[in-house]
């Protein structure tokens, strides 16, 4: 059963994918210009760019984005992301030439990645909680058919690369963590090595596996010059690839610049900045504008950003978000010592996450980057722990409290929408929905499985209706 769910939702992200790259009108997708002419750069110059000044512009990026890039305004000028790591482009480049430098398998080829995302998702899960076949399928759903996810797995970004390099840094940690092998933890550096080479946001993922080989080597009991050493398979490969383009910066931006950014933060001239958008708008509406956009944005905010949809969807969203934390907390509160979150594993994942929302607020405290997406590298804690949570409520208690909670809430809409003349019939919905499926989860174990895949479905068909209507109607 597990073989044929999990043939059924790679086969509904492929669809997804394939409805996102086709029907997301060109450069319809966050910064996907820059990152184009990133590879367009290595393919017909055969160097790597040097971000220079002149590549930002923004009063030319507002202009192109706010009509919708219209043929008269080429996007060549949009270079600002010249300053990334090279591994991305360097692999689509055979692609661009190939293909004339046509954009549609540039997206494919992001998309592909984003298929092996959802597969390292699951064997990382698999491998971290074996005791717990059930997570693992449930956060490959999560990775497959969470909009905002699909539709950047199916654009031209290195954040395509990034995660699925970060993911199979997870099976690996998950493999040193069950059975140390020395001749075999090489591949771990390796893996670190080019996520060194794709992105930033791979960087936290060194220190989280790096305390993963001293955990498992403390529970060994080993002394600390051995623990040290089973670092070196890990620290010597990734290091020395990443030493590559670390002295190329070096020599190109000069010191200590050595991963570009204080160059990108001089050239980015006229992008918003947190400190002028406070003394603009005030504290308060900076504040609800970042928890705004976040969480719309985490979930689904399409374009650049300007793409927003219905205020029910986002209902729909935070119904789901509320659910699957607070049945977090009951499970870690009920199950305590006897939950697998509790030790080793937990402290990686939450390390992880940790990390990228502080790398996220960290940047945040500079520039007005507003963008949900940002948290996707740590999307495999985040995804788990809303699966743990959702599935807490379909058992015992749980399912009986969440029930009667939903048939109150029914009651009182009911009753308000009565004496205000308009019933609101979504969020009654909604309520009416989740009290049934958690009541049957727990009448009926053996439905559980199919209940997932009917959610599974749903959310499907939901991301269907965004690719084929809902994006391409903004924009056309």
């Amino acid at each position: 059963m597990t073989r044929a769910f999990m043939l059924l939702i790679l086969c509904g992200y492929l669809i997804l994918a394939w409805g996102f790259a086709t029907r997301t009108p060109p450069w319809q997708a966050p910064d996907e210009p820059a990152h184009y002419n990133y590879i367009r750069f290595i393919a017909t110059t055969g160097r790597l760019p040097v971000l220079q000044p002149g590549d930002y512009d923004q009063a030319y990026l507002s202009e192109i984005v706010s009509r919708g890039f219209p043929p008269e305004l080429p996007i060549d000028p949009l270079r600002y992301e010249f300053h990334q790591p090279p591994l991305y482009y360097l692999l689509m480049t055979p692609l661009f030439l190939l293909f004339g430098g046509a954009l549609l398998p540039l997206r494919l080829f992001s998309a592909a990645l984003g298929a092996l995302q959802i597969l390292l998702a699951f064997a990382a899960v698999r491998r971290l909680f074996p005791e717990q076949p059930a997570w693992g399928i449930g956060v490959t759903a999560v990775f497959a058919f969470l909009p905002q996810h699909v539709a950047m797995a199916s654009s031209v970004n290195n954040d395509a690369l990034a995660e699925t390099l970060i993911l199979g840094l997870w099976v690996w940690i998950a493999h040193e963590l069950h059975r140390h092998q020395p001749r075999q933890a090489w591949i771990g550096g390796l893996l670190l090595g080019a996520g060194f080479l794709t992105k930033t946001t791979v960087y936290p993922m060194a220190l989280v596996a790096l305390v993963a080989v001293l955990a498992r080597a403390a529970a060994e009991g080993q002394p600390w010059p051995e623990r040290l050493r089973r670092l070196f398979p890990w620290l010597l490969p990734a290091l020395a690839i990443g030493a590559l383009w670390w002295i190329r910066n070096g020599v190109v931006y000069g010191w200590p610049d050595l991963l570009g950014l204080q160059q990108h933060d001089r050239v980015v001239v006229g992008q918003p900045r947190t400190a002028e958008w406070i003394a603009r708008y005030g504290w308060m509406a900076t504040l609800d504008r970042f928890w705004t956009f976040t969480f719309q944005s985490f979930w689904g905010q399409f374009g650049w950003m300007g793409v927003v949809l219905e205020a029910r969807w986002y209902l729909l969203f935070a119904w789901l978000t509320v659910l699957g934390f607070l049945g977090l907390a009951l499970h870690l509160g009920r199950q305590r010592q006897g939950s697998p979150l509790w030790g080793i594993r937990g402290i990686l994942l939450l390390l992880a996450l940790g990390l990228t929302v502080g790398t996220y607020l960290w940047y945040n405290l500079s520039f007005v980057q507003h963008q949900g997406r940002y948290l996707f590298p740590a999307l495999l804690p985040i995804a788990l722990g809303l699966v743990i949570g959702w599935s807490t409520w379909a058992q015992g208690s749980a399912a009986k409290s969440l029930g009667i909670a939903c048939g109150l809430g029914v009651i009182v809409l009911g009753i308000a929408g009565v004496i205000h003349g308009d019933l609101p019939w979504f969020p009654v919905g909604l309520l009416t929905g989740t009290g049934l499926i958690v009541w049957l989860s727990a009448r009926f174990p053996a439905l559980r499985p199919y209940l997932g895949l009917a959610l599974c479905f749903g959310a499907f068909a939901l991301d269907l209706h965004l690719a084929l209507h809902v994006i391409p109607s903004a924009f056309y």
